[in-house]
């Protein structure tokens, strides 16, 4: 079964996700595995669990048990041929859904796609509290698909350039204490220029009790100006996706 790239330094795989976020943005292609065109459907599961589908593989992300604000959600217990989780946390990277798990930053080749994680803190103190997560970032369905639904740490210029500008965004918007707020999230989607932005990672309605995260309403606010499309449970995104930045919310 493929395996995350070992034997190098944590210095060298940055180094070699730079050069490759520098060669999406400057156009050059990528081996013609990861060129497989048609688009994808996303499929909202609820909290921040999407399954993106297209390209011949099936992309699970953040599959959670019903706790903390995901409580009275029903666990996405779904088949996908690769899991990205931000983390182990229940909310977020929970083990109730089968597929190849993937929560370490690393390179990975699996399903027909190039997938690169990038760790960066989970919270606002350098993961003092929560640790790290990470960040996601691979091409599917011939779109540049970026996955940040679990974390409140600044970006770096490394991993700015790492990320490179996505046709897809998804983004946790709630705030709390492990996700951006929605003005944070919107400077993140302006800085990378984000074509389709998904939020997640919000409540909707009354939160649960314990709860810490508030409604997509900020990010909308933050985002003025964006066009925003409101969805049933599922979008198709077919490239090319233009310009402009469309904030596509899923019920």
């Amino acid at each position: 079964m493929p395996a995350p790239t070992h034997g190098t330094t944590m210095t060298q795989r940055r180094a070699a996700g730079v050069a490759l976020g520098l060669a999406l943005a400057a156009g050059l292609s990528l081996p013609a595995v990861a060129q497989k065109g048609g688009g994808v459907t996303i499929t909202g599961l609820g909290h921040s669990a999407l399954l993106i589908q297209g390209g011949g593989a099936r992309v699970l992300l953040n599959p959670f048990q019903p706790v903390g604000c995901a409580a009275g959600l029903a666990a996405p217990r779904v088949g996908a041929d690769v899991i990205l989780a931000s983390s182990q946390l229940k909310d977020e990277g929970a083990p109730v859904a089968s597929g190849r798990f993937l929560v370490k930053p690393g390179s990975y080749r699996l399903a027909g796609l190039q997938i690169e994680g990038i760790a960066v803190p989970h919270d606002r103190v350098g993961g003092r509290r929560f640790g790290n997560a990470t960040l996601w970032r691979w091409r599917q369905g011939g779109l540049d698909i970026a996955h940040l639904g679990g974390t409140a740490g600044s970006l770096s210029p490394t991993d700015r350039v790492l990320l490179g500008r996505p046709d897809v965004l998804i983004i946790g918007v709630g705030g709390g204490a492990k996700v951006y707020t929605g003005p944070e999230a919107a400077e993140v989607a302006r800085t990378l220029q984000a074509r389709r932005v998904i939020p997640v990672q919000y409540s909707s309605g009354k939160p649960p009790a314990g709860c810490d995260q508030g409604s997509v309403e900020p990010f909308l606010q933050a985002m003025a100006g964006a066009k925003v499309r409101r969805n049933g449970g599922s979008i198709s995104v077919v490239p090319p996706v233009g310009d402009g930045t469309v904030i596509e919310l899923l019920r």
